[in-house]
């Protein structure tokens, strides 16, 4: 699963990638995408290793993919392949002056620039596909397919992404072909200047924060060259620097853990002295394929899963006081793992 970042030139996605994945920024002209894994900041493992002092403590990943800024016109072609590769998208929107004072900033412009490509793209292959339907020989095969893709046109001609539809399972199925850019879950990030981390007092906030409800996604709001200062810090230093500047959690921790969901991952938990591990799966794993993360031979020798949810160990302090309130669970293969549950599988190869 992949996190696309997107954004202008100039907007900072990259400084975000940088700092989601804890990588060197080389060269400021990015011609084609890049790629690393991000560590997804839990304090769930962190409790988990305090307590049980392993050998190795290991969080859930996230694979993070930097895409080419968008110049309209010019690079468009490269951007959306690079966007049709991922799974869900990260926009990254400019609302900081440059020192001079020069730079023209509005990130809701910016945010509907990106998002006309993406419509633009899938209403050129919407229409295509509807063209070939109705020069095919087949077309009674293909009327339910016909419909649908009418529906999507109409809505993308009035500038609305596909996801704004309500489609049955069977229709977003049917979608899953054609691989189309506005059916992706998003995040919007803005980019603020230091000087306005404190109120948010950003251009056009009301309208992009009107527009993020509209569309019912997530919009986190955070100074890139304030997290920059904040990675470069540890500790009591750290705790000070984000206490000054009114900050009660990184905006980076923020992003890694929304855009770890919106991918549509949970994380289980293994837990011992040699290792406390995350592990990622979908929402609506079984215990059976959960195993199967973790070794093949344990999917294909399961037996049962001890199930106990991270709560209540949090709550009652050990896993022997888990026990004697009978809070742990015997699951079988087909028991669906919630998110932060902690599982011991029994199996037999």
């Amino acid at each position: 699963m992949q996190l696309g970042i997107i954004g202008l030139p100039q907007s900072g996605k990259s400084t975000v990638f940088d700092l989601l994945t804890s990588s060197v920024n080389n060269s400021s002209n990015y011609l084609k995408s890049r790629s690393a894994i991000a560590r997804v900041p839990d304090e769930r493992i962190e409790f988990l290793s305090n307590m049980y002092k392993p050998k190795k403590t290991t969080y859930a990943q996230m694979n993070i993919v930097d895409i080419p800024g968008l110049v309209p016109g010019t690079s468009a072609n490269v951007f959306l392949e690079s966007i049709r590769q991922v799974d869900a998208l990260l926009y990254v929107l400019r609302a900081f002056h440059d020192k001079e004072g020069n730079a023209i900033v509005d990130p809701v412009g910016d945010f509907e620039t990106i998002n006309y490509e993406l419509l633009l793209s899938d209403l050129d292959l919407v229409e295509r596909r509807i063209e070939k339907i109705k020069q095919s020989k087949k077309k009674i095969q293909s009327e339910d397919e016909s419909t649908l893709l009418e529906s999507i046109k109409i809505c993308l001609e009035d500038g609305k992404p596909i996801s704004s539809l309500t489609l049955s399972e069977a229709e977003q199925d049917q979608l899953q072909i054609y691989n189309l850019l506005t059916t992706k879950p998003i995040l919007i990030c803005v980019n603020i200047s230091e000087n306005d981390i404190g109120d948010k007092n950003y251009d056009k906030r009301d309208e992009l924060l009107r527009i993020a409800s509209d569309i019912d996604v997530d919009l986190i709001e955070l100074s890139a060259a304030i997290e920059q200062e904040i990675a470069g810090l540890e500790g009591d230093d750290k705790q000070m620097f984000m206490d000054d500047v009114g900050i009660t959690e990184a905006g980076i921790t923020q992003v890694s853990r929304i855009a770890y969901k919106s991918l549509g991952l949970i994380a289980f938990f293994t837990v011992g002295e040699d290792e406390v591990k995350a592990w990622n799966i979908n929402k609506n794993t079984v215990a059976k394929s959960a195993a199967g993360k973790i070794h093949t031979d344990i999917e294909r020798g399961f037996i049962r899963a001890e199930v106990v949810a991270y709560e209540h160990l949090r709550e009652h302090g050990s896993m022997n006081n888990v026990k004697e309130k009978g809070l742990m669970r015997l699951e079988g293969k087909e028991y669906i793992v919630n998110d932060g549950d902690i599982v011991h599988f029994r199996f037999n190869v």
